[in-house]
């Protein structure tokens, strides 16, 4: 059996641009389809309403809508077209995901909240294209190093062997630092220990970014908030890469490959074939 996944991406999160090619690193696995659907950087009601009913005619055996903040007037009517279709969904979002799960549980709907997965200080006296992607490419890092990505991973890898079986459980899944670093699998204490500062400080981010944003006036007020915050991330990311240094180093970094059946393999020594 081919399972079918509609991806419905609006706006962005660090999480977001990855999280089709998480499924199928290699591009040859063999037992999914995916569909990725998208409303570029916007995510208001009017662009969600054209890119949800898209995924009707792909005929989906689950669809997932990756956005900011779960409770924002365009995510929010994703989740009412989505609770309204005849087809397993899950929402994956950053923290404010997480006042919205009640909502979510009775919509029907899956979900999965990545809690330091930060919004962006989104200030035009700051932000400027080059910074928005250096951000996100800090981001990216201390998800994927600290295990928050390959949770992610296996929660959708169980939804495709539900699926596969015939009956899908949908994840109510919120992903702390602990989880993050338990899914990272690091033998190394220090590195675990690492791994989790890295998820703790990318996720105090976002209050700094929200206080520059909008709860501040002033750009020579809010620039040194939403600067600080960016350096926190930056900062962040370079942890985050100390623990997987640390496993380097011991030989013991995890690694979870999709195999020529399409299940997750495993492996830790460098020099080895993946189980």
């Amino acid at each position: 059996m081919v399972v079918k996944i509609a991806i419905i991406k609006s706006g962005n999160i660090g999480t977001s641009p990855v999280i089709d090619l998480l499924l199928d690193e290699r591009a040859d696995r063999p037992n999914i389809d995916v569909r990725t659907f998208g409303s570029g950087a916007k995510m208001n009601p009017e662009q969600v309403e054209d890119v949800v009913p898209k995924i009707d005619a792909f005929e989906p055996d689950f669809a997932i809508f990756i956005s900011p903040n779960p409770g924002a007037p365009g995510p929010a009517r994703a989740r009412e077209l989505l609770s309204e279709k005849d087809i397993p969904a899950i929402i994956i979002g950053d923290a404010p995901g997480k006042g919205k799960k009640d909502e979510m549980d009775e919509q029907g709907l899956g979900y999965i909240i990545v809690m330091s997965d930060p919004m962006i200080g989104a200030k035009r006296e700051w932000l400027d294209p080059t910074e928005m992607a250096i951000f996100n490419s800090d981001i990216l890092k201390v998800l994927a190093e600290t295990g928050a990505l390959r949770l992610v991973q296996k929660t959708i890898d169980t939804v495709i062997e539900q699926a596969e079986a015939g009956a899908i459980e949908l994840p109510k899944l919120i992903i702390t630092a602990e989880k993050a670093a338990e899914a990272g699998g690091f033998a190394n204490p220090y590195a675990k220990a690492k791994a989790i500062a890295a998820y703790e400080m990318a996720g105090s981010v976002a209050n700094l970014d929200m206080k520059g944003c909008f709860m501040t006036k002033g750009f020579e007020n809010f620039i040194p908030l939403v600067a600080a915050a960016h350096e926190i991330a930056a900062c962040a990311a370079k942890l985050a890469q100390e623990a997987r240094e640390i496993e380097k180093a011991n030989d013991t970094v995890l690694r979870t490959p999709h195999m020529k059946e399409g299940n997750p393999g495993c492996k830790t020594d460098l020099i080895s074939k993946p189980q």
